[in-house]
């Protein structure tokens, strides 16, 4: 199976045979790649345009900007607060998290002084209450129900597809399906923090799929939540930066 990169390449061309052409190989060499060699990067950069970033990843990969360091901090810091409880050594740090007057860092404040106030066995029975249960939890935090109203629905077939074609594989300790709120945060947060080796735009064409569709409304669910008193302090911090994710994106439409 051909590679992201080595795909593109072949359709800006015009077809695996105009590609041979221009790069002076023969059809069946080319026929035969399953990503771009080495030594042919830079020649087909110059003659499709495709950065050789997204042509080899794995040797030329972009350097991760501030602001998507950011970013991904900001998507760990949701999937830790979503996967379990904090305990009281998270809760302390949580205390000193950075806030500013900008919306976002007023939500952080206010998860500060919750964390300040929270006590560690009071916040894992809330999380208990909230996601876990006698039977079932407050909130089912998973796209497919969101989405369809069922679980292991259509939403997570696609997502699991969309892993398989971006070469992220499923965590052998993993419990939880793929389409938690948690672990889709944690793949974003390896997404922009480049810890896995995508193509440009691949953060949003990711986020616009699984996650934009459903998670305003859980993060607004969990504010609202009858059990949640600390965690409507991390729903706040997750629909604000959410929301900000969804006008940053629109902004490069």
């Amino acid at each position: 199976m051909r590679d992201r990169g080595l795909e593109q390449a072949i359709d800006v061309a015009g077809g695996v045979g105009a590609l041979a052409r221009k790069i002076g190989i023969s059809q069946p060499s080319l026929s035969n790649w399953t990503r771009v060699p080495a030594e042919r990067v830079i020649a087909i950069e110059q003659i499709t345009g495709i950065d050789r970033a997204i042509l080899r990843p794995d040797l030329y990969r972009q350097p991760v900007g501030e602001v998507d360091a950011a970013r991904g901090r900001e998507y760990m810091l949701l999937g830790v607060l979503l996967r379990r409880a904090p305990d009281a050594r998270l809760l302390n740090q949580l205390r000193s998290i950075r806030a500013d007057a900008s919306p976002l860092g007023i939500a952080h404040a206010s998860l500060a002084d919750a964390a300040a106030a929270a006590n560690a066995d009071r916040v894992e029975r809330e999380f208990f209450d909230l996601f876990i249960g006698i039977g079932r939890g407050e909130l089912l935090p998973y796209a497919s129900y969101y989405l369809t109203g069922f679980l292991h629905e259509r939403p997570l077939a696609r997502l699991r597809d969309d892993l398989a074609r971006m070469g992220i594989v499923r965590a052998e300790d993993e419990i939880e399906p793929e389409d938690h709120a948690a672990v889709l945060c944690e793949i974003m947060a390896g997404i922009a923090g480049g810890q896995f080796d995508c193509p440009a735009g691949a953060d949003r064409h990711f986020f616009d799929r699984h996650l934009s569709p459903w998670v305003g409304r859980f993060f607004a669910d969990l504010e609202n939540a009858k059990a949640a008193d600390f965690y409507r302090h991390v729903a706040r911090v997750g629909r604000t930066f959410m929301q900000i994710e969804t006008e940053a994106f629109a902004l490069t439409e």
